[in-house]
């Protein structure tokens, strides 16, 4: 996809979607760390289901301590992988309370120091709450970038750097979330709706899909 293709893509999506935003619900950032952590190999909406009593009960890293690993189990058990992630968000709790005063630090290479937080993870944390310019390649912009030819890449680190050289300055804040949503909502993996999609004309992926017939 040439430069001027891709900013015809997210002026689009952007026209489409103006104020993009995660659909993870989270009062801070410690809540958003865990919240993203969470989600891995989850729904949002499984992840807020969870979370949304938590939540109201947990809002630091001591409290999460306090609250401990089998109190934690007990309000994310419907979540997958429940136990690993657990011990995790326990592990990462203790680790910003000894050497982060308790806050979540601001830099990746802090941020991914954190038991259960890789890189994906730290994007999303960056930009979500510190709003800087990253891009956190999930399994749907991972397959939104190849398909389209937005941003072809054998692993999610190829992705991430083709978006980074390619996403043009006024849509570099919103990028991932208009691709997740896309993803997620049109360019999805097994059946993409090319139908309803409004950039369909600027996707390299072929055959298109056409509507259900009713």
């Amino acid at each position: 996809m040439n430069r001027r293709d891709t900013f015809e893509f997210f002026r689009r999506l952007a026209e489409d979607n103006p104020s993009p935003e995660t659909e993870l619900l989270f009062g801070n950032a410690f809540q958003l760390v865990v919240a993203v952590a969470l989600s891995a190999q989850a729904t949002d909406v499984g992840v807020n289901k969870a979370t949304r009593k938590l939540f109201a009960e947990v809002q630091s890293p001591q409290q999460m301590l306090e609250l401990g690993e089998d109190g934690l189990k007990e309000n994310i058990k419907t979540i997958g992988l429940f136990n690993s992630k657990a011990k995790h968000v326990i592990a990462l709790s203790q680790l910003l309370v000894d050497e982060f005063g308790g806050e979540v630090p601001a830099t990746r290479e802090e941020l991914v120091r954190l038991p259960g937080v890789g890189r994906k993870t730290a994007n999303v944390v960056l930009n979500c709450w510190f709003g800087q310019e990253t891009f956190a390649v999930d399994t749907h912009i991972f397959r939104v970038g190849n398909r389209t030819g937005l941003a072809k890449g054998k692993n999610p680190d190829q992705v991430e750097a083709k978006l980074e050289k390619a996403v043009p300055a006024p849509f570099r804040m919103g990028a991932h979330h208009w691709l997740i949503l896309h993803g997620r909502y049109i360019c999805k993996a097994r059946t993409p709706e090319c139908w309803r999609c409004p950039v369909v004309d600027l996707c390299a992926f072929k055959p298109k899909s056409e509507a259900p017939k009713r």
